[in-house]
């Protein structure tokens, strides 16, 4: 943009969250595809409930024009692992420093709980610092419960929860920590 005296000035850059995420999600993708495939276990992202309000048929087949949320999602992975049911969410974050509470909804936290409340495995894997970690629901529970901080401070993520070390085979190994500070214990 040219301002009097041919002074340039740079629009603020906008910002675009919409694919934000998608790097962490494709490594777990990647591993999931891994653990069906080797038969260990049946882990799966779930759709988005999105009904259909407007949709026109073309020779290509059906494009949807407009549509809306049927109800809130809860978490984007469920599944089943040595007999034990799985559920968690797939988190990252640009902050060096703290992971935003912000990007819980507060039905993902009930649902959580109610996993946690059957016996359910239910945790978190987070994108923070080019690290991922695996944060146990019951941690992210407690924290939220006993606290009044609106993120978690990366020093706890360090120190609750558990590295998972990007590897080509598969890709994000998270079963590994499942197995030993979930299944090895009981």
């Amino acid at each position: 943009m040219l301002y009097p005296n041919n002074i340039k000035k740079k629009s603020p850059k906008q910002t675009n969250y919409s694919n934000r995420g998608m790097a962490l999600e494709s490594l777990i993708n990647e591993s999931n595809e891994y653990y069906v495939e080797k038969d260990i276990a049946l882990i799966y992202k779930k759709p988005t409930p999105i009904g259909i309000s407007e949709a026109v048929y073309t020779e290509h087949g059906r494009i949807i024009k407009n549509g809306y949320f049927k109800a809130p999602s809860t978490l984007d992975y469920n599944g089943i692992y040595k007999g034990k049911y799985i559920e968690f969410e797939a988190k990252e974050t640009q902050s060096k420093t703290s992971f935003p509470l912000s990007n819980f909804h507060e039905h993902q936290l009930k649902y959580m709980k109610k996993v946690l409340e059957h016996g359910g495995i239910c945790f978190v894997i987070i994108k923070i610092n080019n690290g991922n970690y695996l944060l146990k629901g019951e941690e992210i529970i407690h924290f939220i419960e006993t606290n009044t901080r609106k993120s978690i401070p990366f020093n706890f993520i360090q120190e609750h929860g558990h590295l998972i070390a990007e590897k080509y085979q598969p890709p994000l190994d998270y079963l590994k920590i499942i197995d030993e500070f979930y299944l090895e214990r009981n």
